[in-house]
């Protein structure tokens, strides 16, 4: 947080609130993204099986406000006991998130629904209530759980078995053996939940992201599992690798786990385990009564564990994503007394500070940029495979490696596919709230006291232990605006260690250091809110220099499809008619309150908004540019000798509710000018222009070199006139994101325009185009005011002229779309779009998007190109793919439009 007296994003209004990873059931919510609230059944008891080994998760509860239940909590807890009158909830439900479900409330994504949800309704505790039955009492039972917020007394048939001091904190994990109360038949747990307070609480904050839940998100959102077992339990099973490097020819495999005997007799336990089909191993392990052991299979004595030519897990584009699974078995008299299962992949992580001090990712020995974005889940903690899984595939269809989790740490499930699609992730815990309110330099979160660092520690504890295994996973950072103090950063670093954690830890987010961590290597220098696309280009503050931890030029309009759904038409209005207004759907705080520095960026650089299609159209241009060169100058920077970059993690990725501002994709899955301008600069090979120095460079992310390239630049006036035209042949480039500049355009051009079009292609020796890249520039630059930078923004004082564009004459572009069927209920268009058939002018930005019968969007899209600039006599092809299920019956429609191109609709059938 370098030179910054205030913490960043630091609220100045009342409200902050908790989110974290769990929700509603999957399929509670799947279908609820559009229409309104989808309706939660009422929970049944879950049926337990009776086998050894065996983990089922509660499928969900009855809740009920404490204000409203009089009854004991004996009586609450006990089975048969009624619950009239309660709310059914999911699994993994918050409070709201369950009341949301059952139609208590309006949509509070839509305009400000969500201030008349009454915040008294949550500051009392509220119950949750399930049941669940078991065939016989012949094997032990177990609670296992995290993701409570905030705290929670716990019942089991009446009979209290852990209080809100033990269960506290949500990422705390509990085992409770509750053998003794278990009956054959219908069995209650009951959770008395105490309200969350993020600044009080080690759970989570939403910070200045977005208008924090009524709730606060108090709820139990993970699952909460009912495990059984004989005499032995088998827990902490995990693998530790390592790879050879780099001639990755060989792998060591250390295979760990914990046996505990919970009888009251010694036994003698056989652990045997597998690692895929390539090593299985055996040991006899004597406890006494209540003993717990760790087991550890190594290649010395499992030479099994000693793999040649591994199979090695790799990020998305590098290579594959292999993954390998240890089972695990413990017998007691040849019976079989629990099981374990984990997956775990074979990789390297190493990230040293370069000579400049910034932290340099290598994955299995090679280098990387990482080019990340800042998660969200959704604001009600809801979790919802399918639409999680759809954003991760955003993240790669945007060219994206890593997603960068501050706090808000997602289920199993989300590292699972992080896994499976080679998305690099980036965990961590959160600034502004509890977890920093012991930082020296912090105003945010009360002190600790005695009883947070033992929660703080079991935190760590539980996350490093279900972290480790991931390969996705490549580090922890284990502060955000400001380091652990020693303290703190010995109980975090004794839990990592304990959990034998292997890859980097990171002391802060910021440029902090720890006293056995070290320097961080990392930047939080921002920017948070707008700044012009030539200030990614300075080295210095939140320029392509180190690795920048969340930076972005700040707000973000989603278009105007999107901003109908969220918005009433009074907001709209005032959304364009009146600049630096409030705006609800932007931030709680004061800082981000307002679009006021983008509306007059947008206004002096492209010229007042006529109205709100005027208004929106304009910030998909500015917002296409700048996210383009953000990634662009970091690309371009990598491989630099001094002071290169290193990673950049646009804040934010995605948005938890409908919002103007730090996100390349709305909460509906829409894309605008943000998600097309990052596609293109993340372009495995391309060609780009430097705001800096007008050169011209290619690119290339891939492994292999390239050569035999020809790039050209051409400039133009707006009415389309050529003024400047040159190639450079024989072009060249290493691979792992080396550059390579082509040519430079010269400081002035004859003849040239205040706004003027640069059109850059790339073809390879056999005359393809493999990149194309159309500018909108001045001959006026942005001058930014460095001296007068905060924490959040350097100042532009005055403003590159961009209005020319405002007279381009408006062209026609036709375009033909036809539709086939796919693999695994999919579709794909293709779309041919053509430019204007005569005259000079081109046709900019032009918009694809895929519609149906109603024009309403169809979401999730992945196109191959979108919003292309085409010069008359040009066309492109462009190919939309998705779920056939999301048209609804509807044959599929391309909306075409552009910036001076007039909207038509085509059948794509």
């Amino acid at each position: 947080m370098s030179d910054r007296s205030a913490p960043r994003r630091r609220l100045t209004t009342a409200a902050v609130a908790l989110s974290l990873l769990g929700t509603l059931a999957t399929g509670a919510w799947a279908g609820s993204r559009d229409a309104g609230p989808a309706t939660a059944a009422p929970a049944r008891a879950t049926p337990v099986p009776s086998a050894a080994g065996g983990t089922t998760a509660l499928s969900g509860y009855a809740i009920q406000s404490t204000a409203k239940v009089t009854d004991s909590a004996a009586a609450v807890s006990s089975p048969g006991y009624p619950a009239t009158g309660w709310y059914p909830a999911g699994s993994r439900s918050t409070v709201l998130a369950a009341l949301l479900a059952d139609g208590v409330y309006a949509d509070p994504f839509y305009s400000t629904n969500q201030q008349r949800i009454p915040k008294a309704d949550f500051t009392v505790p509220w119950w949750y209530r399930s049941d669940f039955t078991v065939g016989d009492t012949t094997e032990r039972s177990y609670l296992d759980f995290s993701g409570v917020i905030s705290a929670a007394d716990v019942y089991v048939n009446g009979e209290r078995v852990a209080g809100a001091t033990e269960v506290a904190g949500a990422y705390t994990h509990h085992e409770l053996d509750i053998t003794s109360l278990v009956r054959a038949g219908t069995n209650t747990v009951a959770f008395r939940i105490r309200p969350n307070q993020p600044d009080q609480n080690l759970t989570m904050g939403w910070i200045d992201w977005i208008q924090p839940p009524p709730d606060e998100n108090m709820g139990i959102v993970r699952d909460v599992l009912v495990r059984r077992g004989g005499p032995v339990a088998l827990r902490d099973a995990h693998v530790v690798s390592r790879l050879a490097v780099p001639s990755l020819a060989s792998a060591d495999l250390t295979v760990k786990a914990r046996v505990r005997n919970d009888s009251n007799t010694a036994v003698t336990t056989t652990v045997s385990g597998t690692v895929g089909s390539t090593a299985a191993f055996s040991r006899a392990v004597p406890l006494r009564a209540h003993e717990t052991k760790t087991v550890t299979f190594t290649p010395a004595d499992s030479p099994g564990l000693r793999l040649d030519a591994p199979k090695v897990w790799w990020p998305a584009g590098m290579r594959g994503q292999p993954l390998h699974g240890l089972g695990l078995t413990a017998t007691v008299a040849g019976a079989v007394s629990d099981t374990a299962h984990e997956d775990f992949g074979i990789r390297d992580v190493k990230a040293p500070l370069d000579a400049d001090g910034a932290r340099q990712y290598l994955i299995n020995g090679r280098k990387l940029l990482i080019r990340g974005g800042g998660w969200s889940p959704d604001e009600f903690l809801r979790w919802d495979r399918t639409y999680v899984a759809d954003r991760l595939k955003y993240a790669l269809d945007l060219g994206l490696n890593t997603i960068r989790l501050e706090g808000h740490l997602e289920p199993d499930e989300f590292f699972d596919l992080a896994d499976r699609y080679g998305i690099l992730t980036l965990p961590g815990w959160e600034c502004c709230d509890k977890w920093e309110g012991n930082v020296n330099g912090s105003e945010s979160g009360d002190p600790w006291t005695a009883a947070d660092h033992p929660v703080a520690k079991a935190s760590m504890a539980a996350e490093a232990a279900r972290l480790r295994d991931h390969p996705s996973v490549v580090s922890f950072l284990i502060g955000s605006d400001f380091a652990p103090d020693a303290t703190i950063e010995k109980d975090y670093l004794d839990a990592l260690r304990a959990a034998d954690w292997a890859t980097p830890v990171v002391a802060a987010a910021s440029d902090n250091s720890a006293p056995v961590s070290g320097r961080s290597g990392m930047k939080m220098t921002g920017p948070y809110d707008w700044v012009p696309p030539d200030y990614w280009y300075a080295k210095r503050e939140g320029g392509a220099t180190g690795f920048n931890s969340e930076t972005s030029a700040g707000p973000d309009v989603p278009t105007l499809d999107t901003l109908r759904r969220m918005m009433s038409p009074a907001e709209l209005d005032t959304l364009w008619k009146n600049p630096g207004a409030p705006q609800y759907h932007r931030s709680p705080s004061a800082t981000f309150g307002t679009l006021k520095i983008y509306d007059a960026a947008l206004a002096g650089r492209y010229g007042p908004p006529t109205g709100l299609a005027d208004y929106v159209r304009k910030a998909q241009l500015a917002q296409y540019e700048n996210t383009r060169a953000q990634f662009e100058a970091y690309g371009r920077n990598a491989t630099d000798s001094a002071k290169p970059s290193t990673g950049v993690v646009y804040w934010m990725f995605n948005s938890g509710w409908t919002s103007l501002h730090w996100q390349l994709l709305d909460r509906y899955l829409d894309q605008g000018g943000a998600y097309f301008g990052a596609k293109k600069a993340n372009e495995p090979l391309h060609v780009q222009y430097s705001y800096d120095d007008r050169s011209v460079v290619v690119v290339n992310k891939r492994h292999t070199p390239a050569s035999g390239l020809t790039a050209r630049v051409t400039l133009f006036n707006t009415d389309g006139t050529r003024k400047y035209d040159r190639t450079a042949t024989g072009v060249k480039v290493d691979g792992d994101g080396a550059h390579s500049t082509a040519l430079t355009v010269p400081a002035s051009v004859g003849g040239l325009s205040a706004t003027y079009l640069a059109r850059l292609v790339l073809t390879d020796s056999r005359g393809r185009t493999v990149s194309r890249n159309v500018y909108w520039l001045s001959t006026r630059a942005d001058t930014l005011d460095w001296a007068h930078t905060d924490w959040y923004h350097t100042p532009t004082t005055s403003y590159a002229d961009l209005k020319g564009l405002g007279s381009m004459a408006r062209v026609p572009v036709s375009a033909t779309a036809s539709t086939t069927a796919g693999p695994g209920g999919t579709s794909t268009t293709t779309v041919t779009v053509r430019g204007p058939g005569s005259g000079r002018t081109p046709s900019l930005l032009t918009d694809a998007h895929l519609v149906d019968s109603k024009g309403r969007p169809v979401l999730p899209v992945r196109w191959s190109d979108n919003q292309v600039s085409l010069w008359p006599g040009e066309s492109a092809t462009l190919t939309a793919t998705y779920r056939t299920a999301d048209l609804h019956g509807s044959s599929p429609r391309i909306r075409i439009s552009g910036w001076n191109t007039p909207q038509t609709t085509v059948p794509a059938a």
